[in-house]
């Protein structure tokens, strides 16, 4: 995500984010925090994985009998293109409201919500039916997510600068949170539920927000210690954000500093962090289906890194004949495929997980974004364009 309004934005934090990021230390400290999960939430069926639930194929009921789809976002067009993902054509370009940014699961996994961000609505789709429902007005959607004890939608309301807790059904305002940073956009939450992790791109910051009392507790801001750009007034720039299965380390994708942030989970060593080097433009985050490794997209380079989450090496670095923009996307129910947005050539691409190549280069509208390939295993939807558990 990059918005041109922000950016002025972004230049007055400067002579803040310097000073702070200077108290920023870069060890991983060790893991430690409560294994009870937060009232309502479904049960950790494995300690050492929390994406135990999906695995290839492995279906809620709710699903099960909802047609494969891939959701495409066009944020320039104002369309949602769909695809048929075994023969990589285009079913049908439907209409939605002003500039979508992301297709989003619900937490009950029973409607997929088009986050229509400069319109101020959600468009919602029926994924058993592919039909496309009247508009619910929400100001400022940019990103959507839900707690997961599918109590609250949260609404990540960058421009407004705001946490809005809604409910999940009806959106409907719950609690409205003032947050002290520019553009929210990404988040994941602890394996007990409890808090999550929240990226701020243009305050080069991070916070960490209570599940249950829907508080801000806490804002760390990024070290520019590997900041690779060389560009005047480059700061860090905070993107997507995924936990380790085993629920103790944080991956946090910096688009300006061409890589990914490690930081332990526990709430008491917030604010620690550790750099991983991956590609120019590191942006979305992906974990795969055996819960072994992480997709990180470099937008700035056309490729994607594989990180073996064991030691964090890096496995392979997928790259895109010809070049390209990965921006976010997800892994096919199977396992077999990835398929993520290229958000300034106008395309989707699809890898084979294996090989790393790319089967297909499909042309959708212009600025393709939050790309949501449904239905996924899984038992709950904690949001963006997938995070099942």
């Amino acid at each position: 995500m990059l918005h041109h309004r922000f950016i002025k934005v972004a230049t007055c934090v400067v002579g803040i984010l310097i000073a702070s990021s200077a108290v920023i230390t870069s060890t991983v400290a060790k893991p430690a925090g409560s294994s009870k999960t937060i009232p309502g939430m479904p049960a950790i069926l494995d300690p050492n994985d929390i994406y135990a639930s999906d695995r290839p194929d492995q279906f809620s009921p709710v699903v099960k009998d909802f047609p494969q789809r891939v959701y495409v976002p066009n944020t320039l067009s104002n369309t949602v293109t769909v695809i048929d993902p075994k023969t990589f054509k285009i079913l049908r370009v439907v209409r939605v409201g002003r500039e979508p940014q992301h297709v989003v699961p619900s937490w009950d996994l029973k409607t997929l919500w088009v986050n229509n961000d400069l319109g101020n609505t959600l468009t919602p789709i029926d994924p058993k039916t592919g039909h496309f429902g009247a508009t619910v007005y929400v100001h400022d959607p940019y990103n959507l997510y839900f707690t997961p004890d599918g109590k609250h939608a949260v609404v990540m309301a960058s421009k407004d600068h705001q946490l809005v807790f809604r409910d999940p059904h009806t959106m409907k305002i719950q609690k409205t949170v003032p947050v002290a940073c520019a553009g929210v956009n990404h988040a994941d939450w602890s394996a007990d539920g409890r808090t999550f992790v929240v990226s701020c791109e243009f305050s080069s910051s991070i916070l960490l927000v209570d599940t249950v009392k829907m508080k801000v507790l806490k804002q760390a801001w990024i070290p520019r210690t590997h900041l690779a750009r060389t560009m005047s007034g480059a700061m860090p720039m905070p993107q997507d954000v995924k936990i380790s299965p085993d629920g103790k380390t944080y991956y946090i994708a910096d688009m300006m500093s061409d890589g990914v942030w490690l930081m332990n989970s526990d709430p008491k060593n917030f604010g620690k962090f550790k750099y991983l080097h991956t590609g120019s433009g590191a942006h979305g985050l992906y974990v795969m289906r055996d819960s072994k490794s992480l997709l990180i997209t470099n937008r700035g380079e056309g490729s994607v890194s594989v990180m073996r989450f064991s030691d964090h090496k890096l496995l392979a670095r997928w790259k895109i004949p010809g070049g390209g923009s990965p921006d976010m996307g997800g892994i096919s129910a199977d396992g077999k495929q990835f398929w993520v947005s290229g958000r300034y050539n106008g395309d989707v691409y699809v890898f084979d997980t294996t090989s790393g190549k790319v089967l297909a280069k499909i042309k959708v509208g212009g600025g393709p974004h939050g790309l949501c390939i449904y239905p996924q295993p899984g038992r709950y939807s904690l949001g963006h364009t997938g995070i099942l558990r």
